[in-house]
Formats: C-alpha cells, structure tokens, sequence
C-alpha cells in the first residue's frame, strides 16, 4: 500500500464538503472529537467483517436499515428504540424462512450527513447553501440556519454515543428476547390487511419455538434467544468528522473509523483518485459501495483493487441501487465482471434510492411495489448469474410516518402530507417494513428449497 496516514485524503480532490466560514472553528472542533472516546471498538468492527465473510459465502444474510437523515430535533430513546424492533421483527422472519444467521447493521448513531445534488438551493428569489444534514446546517430556510456550523459535529458526536448507549442496553437486556419479538410480529399479523398471507409462517415460527421449549431452550438457558447484536454503519461523507474519530488498534496496529462498525462510500463519492477513497483505503472498517446506473466497470475494478486489494472476504459491500425498471439490464454485467475476476463481495439490494418519485401533491415518495420489484430483480439477477443475494438496505423507520406509496395498509399519494416528517428522503414505516420482510421471506425459502 502506497503511505496512508488518517489525513492523507486532504491531498485529493474532494467533493460533497461544506465550505465552513471560520476554518480555526473547525480545526478546534476536529482537535476536541479527536480526545474524545471511541463510539465503537476494534474488536467489534473485527467481528462484523468475520460475519460478513459469512454474508458473502452464502451462510449468511445482511439486513441493514434505518433513517435516510437522523436529526437533532427528533432525537429520543422512543424513537431509537422503535427502529431497533423493527430490525429485530425483519431479522427473525428474515432468519426463519433462510434457515441462516441475520446480520443485522442500522443506519443508525452517525448518519447525519447527505449528499446534495448543487451548493445552493433557491425559494422566492432567494439563494442560500443546500441542507446537508443536521451534522453540518440547519434545515429552516435562513441565512444563519444554513451556515455550516463546526460545533454541530461534536451535537453528532454525543448524540451517536447516547444512541449507541441505549442500543447496547436494549441488545443485552431484554428487549431482544425472541419469544417477545414474535410476538410483536403475530400482532402484526392479525392487523394487517395481508395477515392470511403472512399467518403460515408466523405458525411455523410460534410451532419451531414451542419445540425448542419443550426440549428446555429458552431464554433462561440460552443467552442467544435473548441477547442479539445489532452493529451501526453510515455514510462516510463528512471527512473533518470521520478523520478526528480514527484510531489506531493497540493490539494489531490497525487503523480503525470509530465511528461505526461499517462505513459506505456514495455514488456522488466513489472517484477512485479522490479523497473518500483515499481516506477509505486505510481504515479497516467494512466498506459499502454504491453502484448505480452511473458505475463504470473498469472503475468498479479499480475501486476493488484500491479499497481491498488483498480481497478479504467481509471486507467490501456492493450495494445496488438502480431503480426497478434498470435492475435486471444493468445489474448483470457488474455481476458478472467481480465474479470473473474473483472477488469477495457481498451483494446487498438497496432498493430505495433509484425509484424516488414526485407525487402530484408536491412531496417526494416511493412506492412499495417499485420497492418489491427492483428487490425481485435483484435476486433473479443472482439466481441468474449463480452468485449470492447476500442482502436488503432499507432506508425506514420504526415510526408510523406516511412517506411511501402503497402497501398492504395503502398509503395513497393524498395521505402523504399526514405524517411525512423526513428530513431528506421518504422512508418506509414500521408496516411496510415488515410487510416486506415477509415478502423477501418467501424469496428465501424458495433460494434454500
């Protein structure tokens, strides 16, 4: 590896980066973030780069989900805690029909900063910098809200360690249990408009537990039925924060992102000679790519060899995003090329981003049926190409917001306005978030039957 030093990057060309007012500001801030304890340990990001060894040799499957844009203002353990038993009702449906081990990643405790598609953005003749996320700026439309303010990473910073907190608590004490997340999912069951369709799997999973109870596995003798390990991720955007949060690894050596178990680099990020790579490129830390309809093979092969260029399973996430009507013309031909030259990867579906809409009423949204098939598409592409559809990457919330279109309980384009409170983009709620886990269920029986 050519030298790389956690501030190597600031030698590259750089994009997506707020232009803050008064650098002495940010150089302090940088300083203080840098004296401040991990957010996440070494060991931890060891552990989830063995389990996504397993993802990507077809043992395992990887739910990764969460908000699109955390926010100051919204912060709360109800919140928290609403989004982590979401993901642990997907992870036990999702666990069940694939017969294999969950590996379950939220988008959680650091995901504050965005991508903008321009600097600026204009209301009423007026021109000011875009929202960049609650880690950078303010959302109200004002001249003081959306100057880049350097203290806002340290708010991100004691905000993500209280989130990861509660997490940890709620992992290990109890709420975890799986007897009470079934339960949670049977309650689900009976409300839903759906519910026929899902009840033959919920009986399966009540009638496997009932057996395991009768031969004296339960949650009193075996930790594993009431403990879980939930790890976090972001996007690895806002360098300043993400440069002051590495350490090195007193054991190995190893230079680690402590902000969160994995990062993932965007589609607007991945310039292979830029400074997202080159930052990337020495920590770590399990890495997700983006590709989408603008990914260049020979760039994607280029990124592989930079990013992991002794092809460590565990190491790299391709993570798919290209809209439901794109997926099966554009996804195999990427497929293809990694699997030709022999790289370890894991292939995770993200199927929110490439099917963005504008309702008539003004609002963006999704609808859960382009979700479904750009899903679909992606695990007939691997089915196709003899390769593992590893994983899902949802942008949700365990919140009863009205953001996405369609469903089982039919969100329609005039109810958005009801509870649409995103700060970027719509998000699929705690509903359609299981609605779909029993959808791709059925996908999984069938890949393991």
């Amino acid at each position: 590896m050519e030298h790389w030093s956690s501030s190597s990057w600031r030698s590259k060309p750089i994009v997506q980066q707020p232009a803050y007012p008064v650098l002495d500001e940010l150089i302090q801030v940088e300083q203080t973030l840098s004296q401040l304890p991990p957010l996440v340990f070494a060991g931890e990001i060891r552990s989830l780069t063995q389990d996504l060894a397993s993802v990507a040799a077809g043992k395992s499957f990887l739910l990764q989900g969460g908000d699109c844009a955390e926010s100051f203002a919204e912060f709360n353990a109800n919140k928290i805690r609403n989004t982590f038993q979401v993901l642990l009702q997907m992870a036990v449906v999702l666990t069940f029909a694939g017969s294999c081990p969950v590996v379950k990643i939220g988008r959680i405790a650091g995901q504050f900063a965005k991508p903008r598609s321009a600097d600026t953005e204009t209301i009423d003749g007026i021109e000011l910098p875009s929202y960049r996320g609650d880690i950078i700026n303010d959302i109200a439309f004002t001249a003081e809200s959306r100057t880049p303010d350097p203290k806002r990473l340290l708010s991100a910073y004691h905000q993500s360690a209280s989130t990861l907190n509660l997490l940890r608590a709620f992992a290990t004490g109890g709420l975890a249990d799986l007897h009470k997340v079934h339960q949670w999912n049977l309650g689900f069951v009976r409300k839903s408009p759906q519910g026929e369709k899902y009840q033959h799997l919920a009986q399966q999973i009540d009638q496997a537990l009932a057996f395991m109870e009768s031969c004296g596995i339960n949650s009193a003798s075996a930790p594993q039925l009431r403990e879980t390990v939930l790890y976090t991720s972001h996007e690895a955007l806002l360098l300043h924060y993400e440069q002051a949060l590495t350490r090195q690894d007193s054991l190995t050596g190893d230079w680690y992102d402590c902000s969160a178990h994995m990062l993932w680099i965007g589609d607007r990020t991945r310039q292979p000679d830029h400074a997202h790579v080159e930052f990337l490129r020495g920590v770590h830390n399990p890495i997700g790519i983006k590709i989408g309809p603008s990914t260049k093979i020979d760039d994607l092969r280029r990124l592989l060899s930079i990013l992991n260029p002794d092809n460590k399973p565990g190491r790299i996430t391709l993570i798919a995003r290209m809209g439901s009507e794109k997926i099966t013309e554009l996804l195999p031909p990427i497929v293809r090329a990694v699997k030709a030259e022999g790289h370890s990867v894991v292939w995770s579906s993200d199927p929110m981003h490439g099917n963005i809409i504008k309702a008539s009423s003004g609002y963006k949204t999704r609808s859960v049926d382009a979700i479904l098939n750009e899903m679909k598409g992606f695990f007939e592409v691997h089915r196709a190409e003899g390769t593992h559809a590893g994983g899902v990457h949802f942008e949700m919330t365990g919140e009863d917001v009205t953001e996405c279109i369609g469903g089982a309980f039919q969100i329609t384009e005039d109810r958005l306005g009801d509870r649409y409170h995103t700060h970027c983009d719509p998000r699929l709620n705690a509903d359609q978030s299981l609605e779909l886990a029993f959808l791709i269920a059925d996908t999984l029986k069938k890949a393991r039957g």
